[in-house]
Protein backbone atom coordinates (compact mmCIF):
# COMPACT_ATOMS: atom_id res chain seq x y z
CA UNK A 1 0.00 0.00 0.00
CA UNK A 2 1.18 3.35 -0.71
CA UNK A 3 -0.44 6.44 0.86
CA UNK A 4 0.90 10.11 0.74
CA UNK A 5 2.23 11.48 -1.78
CA UNK A 6 6.24 10.19 -2.63
CA UNK A 7 8.88 12.73 -3.71
CA UNK A 8 11.11 10.73 -5.68
CA UNK A 9 9.43 7.86 -7.25
CA UNK A 10 6.08 8.24 -8.63
CA UNK A 11 3.19 5.63 -7.61
CA UNK A 12 3.57 3.76 -11.21
CA UNK A 13 7.19 3.74 -11.18
CA UNK A 14 7.44 2.68 -7.00
CA UNK A 15 4.21 -0.25 -8.38
CA UNK A 16 6.48 -1.62 -10.64
CA UNK A 17 9.60 -2.02 -7.96
CA UNK A 18 7.40 -4.13 -6.12
CA UNK A 19 5.90 -5.95 -8.67
CA UNK A 20 9.54 -6.67 -10.13
CA UNK A 21 10.62 -8.30 -6.69
CA UNK A 22 7.64 -10.40 -7.05
CA UNK A 23 5.06 -8.65 -4.58
CA UNK A 24 1.72 -7.39 -5.48
CA UNK A 25 0.67 -3.40 -4.51
CA UNK A 26 -3.01 -3.38 -2.68
CA UNK A 27 -5.08 -0.39 -2.93
CA UNK A 28 -7.17 -1.07 0.03
CA UNK A 29 -6.16 -1.38 3.96
CA UNK A 30 -5.84 -5.27 5.42
CA UNK A 31 -4.24 -6.89 7.50
CA UNK A 32 -3.08 -9.05 5.37
CA UNK A 33 -0.82 -6.28 4.14
CA UNK A 34 3.16 -6.34 4.53
CA UNK A 35 4.13 -2.78 4.39
CA UNK A 36 2.59 0.65 4.03
CA UNK A 37 5.03 3.06 2.59
CA UNK A 38 3.77 6.03 3.56
CA UNK A 39 5.04 9.73 2.10
CA UNK A 40 3.98 13.10 2.72
CA UNK A 41 0.52 14.30 3.93
CA UNK A 42 -0.89 11.25 4.59
CA UNK A 43 -4.67 9.67 4.43
CA UNK A 44 -6.71 7.62 5.89
CA UNK A 45 -5.01 4.36 5.00
CA UNK A 46 -2.45 5.89 7.41
CA UNK A 47 -4.74 6.18 10.72
CA UNK A 48 -6.25 2.10 9.51
CA UNK A 49 -2.99 1.01 9.46
CA UNK A 50 -1.74 2.33 12.23
CA UNK A 51 -4.76 0.97 13.97
CA UNK A 52 -4.21 -2.22 12.58
CA UNK A 53 -0.59 -2.22 13.53
CA UNK A 54 1.10 -2.71 10.04
CA UNK A 55 4.32 -2.12 9.48
CA UNK A 56 4.33 1.19 8.66
CA UNK A 57 7.69 2.29 6.35
CA UNK A 58 8.64 5.81 4.53
CA UNK A 59 10.21 6.21 1.08
CA UNK A 60 13.77 5.46 1.61
CA UNK A 61 13.18 2.30 3.89
CA UNK A 62 11.08 1.13 0.96
CA UNK A 63 14.03 2.07 -1.77
CA UNK A 64 16.52 0.30 0.77
CA UNK A 65 14.01 -2.97 0.70
CA UNK A 66 13.83 -3.03 -3.16
CA UNK A 67 17.06 -1.92 -3.81
CA UNK A 68 18.52 -5.74 -2.44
Amino acid sequence: IFTGALTTLSRPKASDLVRQKGGIVSGSISKDIDFVVVGEKPGSKYEKAKKLGLNIIDEEEFKKIVSK
